[in-house]
């Protein structure tokens, strides 16, 4: 897009058409270029335009508010299907909570892009697949293949919310680091929103109390349950409305938790020593380790892709390469015990899945790495670390369906 905005800087009609088309990316591009063309009237103009900030809220159109309303209650009755059919609640919602929310958001990013009917196709017969194949393995608690499907089937409907996202653009890698974007904007958006959602409940619960009406249970299973897949797409709705709430936020998150966190994971490593405590031999350790590596490396991510369109300061470069060095050492230290386990005794559905994803974090940390130092040196600029990241993430798709759909097979349902 920025080559587009170059082309079309003296044409207000294509300017226009631009925009419109994608609204937020847009905006970052437009930003990232503006020093470059800031002597031109036009640019000028749409700088303001761009970078005001108003007092109001945009609540956009009537139809993407009536949009937002409808997909939120057909996502609230669909959470609600687990007392209508009378499913066990705990098998209901480790199976299908990613189906509850990610098909609406499917359904925004579809009506917004404009989505050809093929690809919407495509979208939907993956959902459904998904779908009828979680809820039609064995019922059986106990099966580490089924607990796996469970865990990686999100990240699978979560690469098809990417799909969605970029419009099928799959080699746009504008649109994929714009994706990562979104998911920390979203993150933000949506923690702000149940937020503010659990001060409203308390506040709710505590004076009906006061009055002798005790509504916590049914506030909690018909109010709360109800509305709770509806948060990310209204985050996402308030997101694409107003760009502003979170523009700057994020940016600023990342900013301040990227040196946090490698403060943290630097003491930790070295409490580890003092603390006779290791993953080789502690099954739960290495979970959380494992758990940790992968945190830090969606921080990692989300902090480039911020830094692709607000990078100002070699600092921030230096603290993302020394965050990435050490979540290295602490993937090799969890990729060592797993292989340890493993010799000890034997491959399980566990340990392969563990032992897969982990070589496959060590791959993109290095590719990462590498390039956040070239970077240092000066060889290249910081948006080919997010080409690296972008080019990377399919690789994280197969995997999750590999585990999702064969592991059952391959390990005979154990």
């Amino acid at each position: 897009m920025k080559d587009q905005i170059l082309s079309y800087i003296n044409n207000p009609s294509e300017l226009e058409k631009l925009y419109r088309s994608n609204k937020s990316l847009f905006r970052r591009e437009f930003n990232t270029l503006y020093p470059q063309i800031s002597g031109s009237p036009i640019a000028g103009c749409w700088n303001e335009r761009l970078n005001y900030e108003g007092a109001e809220l945009n609540w956009a159109t009537g139809k993407d508010l009536l949009f937002v309303i409808i997909a939120g209650l057909i996502a609230g009755v669909a959470s609600k299907l687990q007392d209508i059919l009378h499913i066990n609640e705990e098998h209901f919602y480790a199976r299908n909570t990613g189906f509850l929310i990610f098909p609406v958001l499917y359904a925004w990013f579809a009506w917004k892009n404009k989505m050809p009917v093929g690809k919407i196709i495509f979208i939907t017969s993956m959902t459904i697949i998904g779908l009828l194949f979680i809820n039609l393995l064995p019922n059986n608690s106990n099966s580490d293949t089924v607990q796996l499907t469970c865990i990686h089937m999100p990240v699978f409907l979560w690469a098809l919310l990417g799909f969605a996202f970029v419009n099928g653009a799959n080699n746009n890698t504008e649109k994929r680091l714009g994706f990562l974007s979104y998911n920390g904007d979203l993150a933000v958006m949506t923690a702000l929103i149940v937020i503010a959602a659990g001060m409203l409940s308390a506040a709710t619960v505590g004076l009906f109390s006061l009055i002798g009406l005790n509504i916590e249970k049914f506030y909690f299973r018909y109010i709360v349950q109800f509305g709770f897949p509806a948060a990310p797409l209204l985050g996402t709705w308030l997101i694409q409305s107003n760009p502003q709430l979170v523009g700057r936020v994020s940016p600023v998150i990342a900013r301040i938790f990227s040196p946090l966190v490698l403060v943290m994971l630097v003491v930790y490593l070295t409490a580890i020593i003092y603390s006779g405590r290791n993953p080789y031999n502690d099954r739960d350790f290495l979970l959380v380790f494992n758990i940790l590596q992968v945190a830090v490396m969606a921080l990692i991510f989300f902090s480039v892709a911020e830094s692709t369109r607000t990078y100002k300061h070699k600092a921030e470069v230096w603290i993302l390469t020394l965050l990435s060095i050490v979540t290295i050492i602490v993937n090799g230290i969890a990729l060592s015990a797993i292989l340890f386990r493993i010799s000890e005794g034997g491959i399980t559905p566990n340990r392969a899945a563990v032992l897969g994803g982990n070589i496959i974090i060590l791959i993109n940390l290095l590719l990462v790495t590498v390039q956040l130092i070239r970077t240092l040196a000066k060889k290249n600029d910081i948006t080919s670390v997010g080409n690296v990241i972008t080019r990377y993430l399919p690789v994280y798709l197969i995997w999750a369906a590999v585990v999702t759909f064969l592991f059952p097979f391959l390990f005979g349902f154990k």
